[in-house]
């Protein structure tokens, strides 16, 4: 799997912390409460820690297994976590395209962020199985759903978008990937293996204070895209550099889906306790 630059995981961590469904962020949250002290978070493809810091302060104290293929990332994460006194944590070099039991050893919950549209249905699928087996839930937030809307149009807007789109099925380290398809993916796989599932829009807006990143997303599209050859060279050329000069007057929305997937044990728990889980079967939920 291609590894992910510690600035541009920077630029975007306060624009997914904004764009997260906060009633399934609360939801996640709510699902610890019930969970012994001696039990883990386990982040997967956790890059610098991005999840952790979205989930502070109410996950303080808490303990903590970050898992990431690159070691940079990992040694970006340990120092960050200590800056922010997380207390204990793991910090587990692995494979993401090796989904292993011994990952979610004593796991309450497992947490990715901006992953699973990178990953294949292989993956999920044995990720599901995991996770039932050993009783943890799954909080997947800001899976990319293939939608990019710009406040002010050009002509190959769609064109590029659906190129790019097909860019992302592409394996990208993980398999085949999912790629917009991912949060729906998910809602049917971990319901076929028991789970209660919920998603929840999680869309990305950029504005005038996202310039750097607008304009950085609008490069990766555009090598992206360039990439498959299915358009013209000079018509994506000028759509790039046509967007680029607009992003300091225009507006982006990016759209991702957050998925809450609550294990079986864990649903008959809460809903003993009356708390969430109640009524959710026979599909998916979006929340509000």
């Amino acid at each position: 799997m291609s590894g992910f630059e510690t600035r541009w995981l920077d630029l975007r961590e306060p624009v997914d912390h904004r764009a997260r469904h906060t009633g399934l962020r609360g939801l996640a949250l709510d699902l610890l409460d019930t969970a012994e002290d001696d039990k883990y978070i386990v982040d997967v493809g956790c890059g610098t820690g991005s999840t952790f810091r979205a989930l502070m302060p109410e996950v303080a104290g808490r303990r903590w297994r970050f898992v990431d293929h690159d070691p940079r990332l990992l040694e970006e994460a340990s120092k960050r976590h200590r800056q922010h006194d997380g207390g204990a944590a793991e910090f587990l070099q692995l494979d993401l395209a090796d989904v292993r039991p011994d990952m979610f050893s004593r796991a309450a919950l497992v947490t990715a962020s901006a992953l699973f549209d990178l990953a294949s249905l292989a993956l999920v699928e044995s990720l599901a199985g995991h996770l039932k087996a050993c009783g943890a839930s799954l909080y997947a937030a800001l899976n990319y759903n293939g939608v990019c809307v710009w406040s002010s149009r050009h002509d190959a807007d769609d064109l590029v978008v659906a190129a790019f789109n097909e860019h992302q099925r592409g394996d990208k380290g993980l398999g085949p990937a999912l790629g917009p398809d991912s949060g729906p993916m998910l809602n049917r796989v971990f319901e076929k293996y028991g789970f209660d599932v919920m998603m929840g829009e999680s869309p990305w807006r950029f504005g005038s204070d996202d310039a750097e990143l607008h304009a950085q997303f609008i490069d990766g599209m555009a090598t992206a895209v360039g990439q498959k050859r299915s358009l013209d060279p000079l018509l994506l050329e000028d759509w790039r550099r046509s967007r680029l000069a607009r992003v300091h007057g225009s507006t982006c929305e990016v759209g991702h889906w957050d998925v809450l997937a609550i294990a079986p044990r864990e649903r008959e728990t809460n809903k003993t306790d009356g708390q969430p889980g109640d009524g959710m079967a026979g599909g998916a939920r979006s929340a509000a």
